[in-house]
């Protein structure tokens, strides 16, 4: 089923992008084979869990909500902060005022680890948000059972019916969806789900290319009922005050928190505060 997924992915997706998913189908059929989604789904029966609002966190009025993301190295950037503490840095976001944690799960290509969502969580109190390539409900039950609270579906690579059916079972299992787009067929996508979050990326996943442009023109015809969360190439002060004019409530960003010295300072000029 899964190398299903990949022989019918659209034709655009190609490159790198390419690479990693062809990379995330050989990953996900061996971890099926280690821990099946039923046994999972008996885990899940058998655990409690202090799932927190991502939606509630980030719909603050007249307030640029962050999702402040800790990422280790990407394949667009290399290594960023490979030394760093990540319950430490987790700690640092949440004192300097992030409304969420983004946490990289991937392995090869970011140096994550999905052991990292649980870490995190036990020592803060905002919601936790899994990024990683999802595109099968196995990975949708993983996040689950390690702590998630919100998970990435990207529109990109799932087809429309694809889609909605992970962002209703994520909701089934109490979790929250960041469904994020690119191009206006993306967001035409996510707009057909019940995801109440939606993202634009700056970034062209298939030739790494940043252009916050991009998302200031996709960002003018969004309606006015879901969440915008910018991502992406977000640095100053004066980018996140150019994504508000055109209705962002909030923002994602990883490598320039995961850089900074000075990350209260830099959180606050981010949040416009």
């Amino acid at each position: 089923m899964t190398k299903y997924f990949v022989d019918n992915l659209d034709s655009s997706v190609s490159g790198k992008l390419l690479e990693i998913l062809e990379y995330k189908v050989e990953e996900l059929d061996s971890l099926k084979k280690g821990l099946s989604v039923e046994q999972i789904k008996q885990a899940i029966s058998n655990k409690e869990f202090d799932l927190r609002n991502f939606f509630k966190a980030l719909d603050i009025k007249n307030e640029i909500s962050l999702i402040a993301e800790i990422k280790k190295a990407s394949p667009s950037e290399g290594d960023i902060n490979t030394e760093v503490d990540i319950v430490e840095q987790a700690r640092q976001y949440e004192l300097a005022g992030a409304n969420v944690i983004s946490v990289l799960t991937d392995k090869r290509f970011f140096k994550g680890d999905i052991g990292f969502l649980q870490q995190i969580k036990n020592v803060v109190s905002v919601p936790i948000l899994r990024k990683d390539f999802i595109f099968d409900e196995y990975q949708v039950y993983e996040s689950k059972l390690c702590g998630a609270d919100a998970i990435l579906l990207m529109a990109t690579i799932l087809p429309e019916n694809k889609l909605i059916e992970l962002v209703d079972l994520t909701h089934e299992l109490g979790m929250e969806c960041l469904v994020e787009t690119h191009t206006r067929a993306d967001m035409e996508k996510a707009l057909k789900t019940k995801a109440k979050v939606i993202g634009i990326n700056a970034r062209d996943l298939q030739t790494f290319e940043v252009n916050l442009q991009h998302v200031i023109d996709l960002a003018l015809q969004f309606p006015k009922d879901r969440i915008l969360i910018a991502e992406s190439g977000i640095k100053t002060g004066e980018d996140v005050k150019r994504l508000k004019n055109v209705g962002a409530q909030g923002i994602l960003v990883g490598t320039t928190l995961m850089q900074v010295k000075d990350l209260s300072a830099k959180i606050k000029e981010l949040k416009l505060i």
